[in-house]
């Protein structure tokens, strides 16, 4: 890793002056600044701004760092960093979590996270999601939760079943009766949304049922208010009648928007038709009438498991499929 010294002499200035930069870079002329930065960047430079760290030889962990990709502002994956937290204190282990949006360049949060020098980096979605892990960090203590790199597959990631999950959620439908599903799932785009499609149309056509049965329907990903909903409610429904007789929603968010429909069609719910969610977005399941049956992500044990993994120092790499439950309610 690139020293202090490493920086001054590329740039071509003191030490005194690279410390400025870092830390009161309005003390520099524009022009140094410039120098200093660009010799920064080219090495690859962190500032170490820990403490210096003493620990003996058989010292574990003393501190992680947790880089949130939307973790943090996404109200149903917010867990996941409370369950980091919780496991970290519950240890003794010092913690820390910058966040980003997936749309952010994460170099110069990898430098801010590496600034700490953590023992060990946890990186977390708030989605399930394909990432490339950058070269800062390649060869640091790392796992991965609710994402993972499918150019390391050695790399340590938790992700939730979620096809598994969905495919008993369908075999459950099946065992109530229901025959005439419509299916809506979030874009195509999201990978979850096509694990838990895959597996709704399997369970389908493993308990002997008809396909043209089954209708699936992605919305678009330009739709963030989920206003495709209602058009694809409106293509199956004669009058007040409805063509189905459940509706299995790919997640809360999209059962949040089918309540509504239903209401102001004059469709009730379960009688009519049922409604089957996902995620158990935080604080919500309850409050919808009556009560959203939906399948539970793990986001809690995600955390706790990626915590664990670094503070116990397990040797498991790979993925690891954390399994998802159903909560019954009274929507179907």
């Amino acid at each position: 890793m690139a020293s202090l010294k490493d920086v001054a002499r590329l740039a071509s200035v003191s030490l005194m002056t690279v410390s400025r930069a870092i830390n009161n870079p309005e003390l520099l002329k524009p022009e140094t600044l410039r120098q200093v930065q660009h010799a920064i960047d080219v090495l690859n430079y962190v500032p170490d701004l820990s403490a210096r760290k003493i620990r003996g030889k058989n010292t574990n962990l003393s501190c992680m760092g947790v880089l949130a990709i939307d973790t943090a502002s996404a109200p149903f994956s917010v867990e996941i960093l409370l369950a980091i937290e919780q496991c970290a204190e519950k240890y003794g282990w010092d913690h820390f979590v910058v966040n980003i949006s997936s749309g952010d360049d994460p170099v110069a949060a990898v430098r801010q996270i590496l600034s700490r020098r953590p023992d060990g980096i946890i990186i977390t979605s708030a989605e399930l999601r394909e990432i490339n892990i950058p070269e800062l960090l390649r060869d640091r203590n790392l796992v991965l939760t609710n994402c993972y790199d499918p150019g390391n597959t050695a790399l340590p990631s938790y992700i939730p079943d979620d096809y598994h999950a969905q495919y008993d959620a369908t075999e459950y439908l099946i065992q109530r009766g229901y025959r005439r599903p419509l299916c809506i799932w979030p874009p195509a785009e999201c990978l979850s949304s096509g694990l838990r499609r895959d597996a709704v149309q399997n369970a389908w056509l493993n308990a002997g049922l008809s396909a043209g049965q089954l209708n699936q329907h992605n919305i678009t990903l330009s739709d963030i208010y989920y206003r495709d909903v209602v058009t694809l409610i409106d293509q199956y429904i004669d009058g007040n009648s409805p063509l189905f007789d459940c509706i299995i929603c790919g997640n809360d968010q999209i059962a949040f928007v089918v309540y509504q429909v239903l209401l102001t069609r004059g469709i009730s719910v379960p009688e009519q038709a049922g409604i089957l969610g996902c995620e158990n977005m935080t604080g919500t399941g309850e409050l919808f009438y009556p009560p959203l049956t939906t399948i539970r992500s793990p986001y809690r044990l995600l955390g706790e498991t990626a915590a664990l993994h670094l503070i116990e120092e397990r040797v498991s790499s790979g993925r690891t499929y954390v399994p998802c439950r159903m909560l019954s309610r009274e929507s179907l």
